[in-house]
């Protein structure tokens, strides 16, 4: 442990507070909370921990707090600062979507819309519908059933919703505000739950119809019956009640926490979501904390009220998202935060086995190859590859692997402006040159490791430029390739020494797919510019030839062949002017000797 660490840690306050921990870059990798931040900081550095915690304080070389008046002030302080600081440790929304509603537009002539957008605009909301899908069918069928206004600006003329009579025209007719009122009071109603009213409603017509032999007609009410049915009965829970509610229930097991929300609106379940996060507290207070994200990231309307299991500290949930918070203890209520309990139980033991595939792909890779050169966590890994064919195009390119898994967003093209001909160790000096010349200039995070794709001698050009050039000391490894352009050998050290790894090993892989992706990113780049090359000709040196004409000749004599045989007569009738012409046939004259 580094000695201003253990003098830090001595100086700490037995106050609650919150408490940011930094990597060797300065930038915040957590955010934590604590009752007494003396014990709960000092707990992270004594003690043996689970294997993420250990990654977590095997990246710690700074840390700050924040004292607070309260645990729960410190609560809201943690969610306000994860939500700034972004930690990659921290429990994080990963999506970060809304939901849509259903919304009846405040307009003289009110719309039926979807949105995810909720606004103090005096529009009426209704959902949210956590299934995209299940918005969409209910605003369908409620366009069919009820006659608003359907574009956007009132045109000049009636649309084809009049004459399906989905529409009352307000752009031709004089719509009484009694009767949009009247119309939109159907609609609440129906989304409150007064659907099944409606639909005896529907029945009655739909016999009557029948009765009268409209058989077009009692088809419509037919139709618009199975659509309720499918729409507003699909699923089975009900509760007597028709509050708006959320229900949490929550798992946790080796470090990992999973929260299961039921979305109970009118009395029905109409959706669930499932997360998944590490967590590295008490279970409660990390649910907590993950509560108040829930809704400070989303743009969902707070229901009237949520549940939540017992062992949670009710006041302070309902103090954190300002919502009645239900802690049933019997009945029907008790049953639905225990059921959302099972199903994240489910949930994160099924996810188990998919979190010890991908940590064994990748953090464990990286953990494993850090070991092996004596590098500790290699947290960013930086690959370049070069491409050209005979010196022609020559480009590099450079990917990012944080965490074992691809960055793609970091990805870079880079076009070799120095170097003529195919000369490998060149283009590798100017790209090098180029990137962290870079990173340098903009204060950019560094790499835990450089990736050549080359032997002895990439390593030591990228090397040399670092060192003497900019004054860098970062680690840089190549890899070779085999007679079939395999990944074959792991060079490292100074000198660079040829590295062992089992080749059924996970680090091995890793290095396989970061080389094969760093390859096909280059490549792919080299064929984008050569495939803009091939469109070349020498009609582009000529003066008063641009794309345009240049078509038309092509064209017309389908190559530059049969064009230097043509006279300025041919030319001239494909709207050429004389001068220019001239020109060209001139210029292809000298060109082909």
């Amino acid at each position: 442990m580094y000695n201003h660490l253990k003098e830090k840690l001595g100086l700490l306050p037995d106050q609650p507070g919150c408490y940011l921990m930094k990597d060797r870059n300065g930038t915040i990798i957590y955010v934590g909370k604590a009752k007494v931040l003396k014990n709960r900081v000092r707990s992270y550095f004594t003690g043996s921990h689970d294997g993420k915690t250990q990654r977590l304080v095997s990246e710690i070389t700074d840390f700050e707090y924040i004292v607070t008046s309260s645990d729960l002030e410190a609560l809201i302080l943690e969610m306000n600062l994860i939500k700034k600081y972004d930690p990659k440790y921290n429990v994080m929304l990963k999506d970060d979507k809304s939901y849509p509603y259903i919304k009846i537009t405040a307009d003289k002539h009110p719309r039926l819309i979807t949105t995810r957008n909720v606004k103090k605009d005096k529009g009426k909301y209704f959902g949210p519908y956590a299934n995209v899908q299940a918005a969409n069918e209910t605003k369908k069928l409620l366009d069919r059933l009820y006659p608003l206004r359907k574009c956007s600006t009132i045109p000049d003329r009636v649309c084809l919703y009049y004459h399906m009579n989905q529409c009352l025209a307000p752009c031709v007719n004089d719509v009484d505000v009694s009767e949009n009122k009247k119309i939109v009071d159907e609609i609440v109603k129906f989304l409150n739950g007064g659907y099944q009213e409606i639909k005896k409603e529907l029945n009655e017509k739909m016999y009557r119809a029948s009765e009268q032999l409209d058989f077009e007609r009692a088809k419509e009410y037919r139709d618009q019956i199975a659509h309720i049915e499918i729409v507003m009965e699909k699923q089975k829970m009900n509760l007597n009640e028709l509050t708006d509610r959320d229900v949490f229930g929550y798992t946790y097991d080796k470090g990992w926490m999973c929260v299961q929300v039921f979305f109970v609106r009118q009395g029905k379940l109409i959706e669930r979501e499932v997360s998944f996060f590490p967590f590295y507290n008490e279970p409660e207070e990390d649910f907590l904390t993950f509560l108040g994200q829930f809704y400070l990231k989303s743009n969902n309307i707070k229901p009237k009220e949520i549940f939540l299991p017992e062992e949670v500290n009710g006041n302070y949930a309902e103090k954190l998202v300002e919502v009645k918070v239900v802690q049933p203890k019997i009945g029907k209520k008790k049953e639905l935060v225990n059921l959302a309990k099972k199903n994240a139980k489910i949930a994160l033991k099924e996810k188990f086995a998919l979190i010890e595939r991908d940590e064994e792909r990748t953090i464990k890779a990286v953990e494993n190859l850090g070991i092996k050169l004596g590098l500790g966590t290699l947290h960013r890994i930086e690959a370049f590859d070069n491409s050209n064919i005979q010196g022609t195009d020559p480009v590099s390119a450079m990917i990012v692997f944080v965490d074992g898994k691809p960055e793609k967003k970091e990805y870079r093209k880079y076009k070799i402006k120095g170097v003529d001909g195919p000369d490998d160790y060149a283009s590798m000096r100017e790209v090098t040159r180029r990137r962290y010349t870079r990173l340098l200039k903009e204060n950019l995070p560094l790499p835990d490791l450089i990736i050549i794709d080359g032997g002895k001698g990439h390593i030591q050009t990228v090397k040399d430029v670092l060192e003497n050039e900019l004054g860098l000391d970062l680690p840089i490894c190549g890899l070779a390739k085999d007679e079939k352009h395999r990944t074959s050998e792991l060079l490292f050290g100074d000198p660079p020494q040829l590295v062992k790894l089992p080749r059924n090993s996970q680090e091995f892989y890793l290095l396989q797919r970061i080389q094969d992706e760093v390859h096909r990113f280059a490549i792919t780049f080299h064929r984008q510019l050569r495939g803009k090359s091939v469109f070349n000709s020498v009609l582009d040196e000529i003066p008063g030839v641009g794309e345009q004409r240049k078509k038309r000749l092509l064209k017309h004599f389908g190559s530059v062949k049969k064009l230097r045989e043509a006279s300025v007569e041919e030319l001239s009738s494909l709207r050429i002017p004389t001068n220019v012409a001239e020109t060209i046939l001139r210029f292809l004259e000298v060109s082909e000797e």
